[in-house]
């Protein structure tokens, strides 16, 4: 009995991690990606203190908004998916031997549940140094359905980036995210708060665009705004019914990026695969067709082959799903584009 409830627990924990960690695809078999050239914290002392980073007595970011409430140590059962990020979130940066001038902050996905830091994060940073592109790659606090927290974390990042651009060599500075990260990439692209927090350009790899039901990942809508049965319960009154019915609209029109797209988007990239069953491409065609109707330069790619999660893996971090001819006809576009953009 004792065995059979072992597996049954198990099987449960794989469950929860396929629904819910969608961007990680299959494992890596040969070696881990590069390392980070530096680390930085994003909150120093904690989600419970409202401070961010300060350098030199200077306040760079600001502080954590909201706690998201996870505590301990974070888990990453394998191939760097990370679960558990609280306290631990931060800044991954990488840089070039010749830096060609351009940053791009990358956010992994993983369905705001877990984030895909070696696919979809150093994998990547991989990728674009040796093309001279500086990197930070964003571990950023899971929401937890605190909607706020995920491109709060973002936005530090560029604060924090913009900071050090000057002495980084650093002129044009972009974003680029996968699956539910290209929620936040695009969400980030759409909601700035400023210049300094503005993306130059966007990179959206198989995103998630819309919380509406029948196109949305149902992971990434629950964990960002929470389930819907979760606005609702028994025995409130129709007043309160619909009112609660009116928040719940409204959080799923304000993440459902297609309906904000406005003029000041940055050019964007989107790449995803036409046999996606996990993010339906529709996500990314709307997408596309609202920066379009608004005169925001956008291109988008689409493969026949890759499905969800291909991310930036290949030789010789393990197997390629994207594979060939199509991955090196992808590098060869977003490498084209980010020349476009710098």
């Amino acid at each position: 009995m004792k065995n059979h409830r072992h597996h049954l627990a198990f099987l449960i924990a794989m469950s929860v991690s396929l629904f819910f960690g969608i961007a990680s695809g299959a494992a890596p078999k040969k070696k881990e990606p590069v390392k980070p050239s530096r680390t930085v914290l994003l909150y120093p002392k904690g989600q419970e203190v409202d401070e961010g980073i300060t350098e030199n007595g200077v306040k760079i970011t600001s502080g954590p908004l909201v706690d998201n409430g996870l505590r301990g140590e974070e888990t990453s059962p394998g191939y760097g998916d990370t679960y558990n990020i609280g306290n631990g979130a931060c800044l991954d940066l990488y840089f070039p031997k010749k830096p060609n001038g351009q940053m791009v902050v990358v956010c992994p996905g993983g369905g705001y549940f877990m984030v895909s830091m070696w696919n979809e994060g150093s994998c990547v940073a991989d990728w674009l140094v040796d093309k001279g592109i500086t990197v930070c790659v964003v571990k950023y606090r899971l929401p937890k359905t605190n909607d706020a927290i995920p491109l709060h974390d973002v936005q530090n990042a560029f604060r924090y980036c913009r900071h050090h651009a000057e002495e980084w060599g650093i002129k044009s500075m972009g974003i680029m995210g996968f699956s539910a990260g290209g929620h936040l990439a695009a969400t980030a692209s759409v909601y700035y708060d400023d210049e300094v927090t503005r993306p130059d350009f966007s990179v959206l790899i198989y995103p998630v665009i819309s919380l509406e039901a029948g196109l949305t990942h149902q992971g990434t809508h629950d964990n960002l705004i929470g389930e819907k049965e979760s606005y609702f319960a028994k025995g409130i009154s129709d007043e309160e019914y619909e009112e609660r019915m009116a928040r719940y609209n409204a959080q799923v029109k304000k993440y459902s990026l297609q309906y904000q797209v406005h003029e000041g988007v940055p050019p964007t990239f989107l790449a995803l695969s036409e046999n996606d069953t996990t993010v339906p491409p529709k996500n990314s065609i709307l997408y596309f067709e609202a920066l379009k109707e608004k005169n925001v330069p956008a291109q988008m790619h689409i493969y026949p082959a890759g499905g969800h999660g291909w991310g930036f893996r290949r030789e010789p971090y393990g197997n390629d799903t994207l594979g060939k001819p199509y991955r090196d006809v992808f590098f060869t576009e977003l490498a084209a584009f980010l020349e476009s953009v710098r």
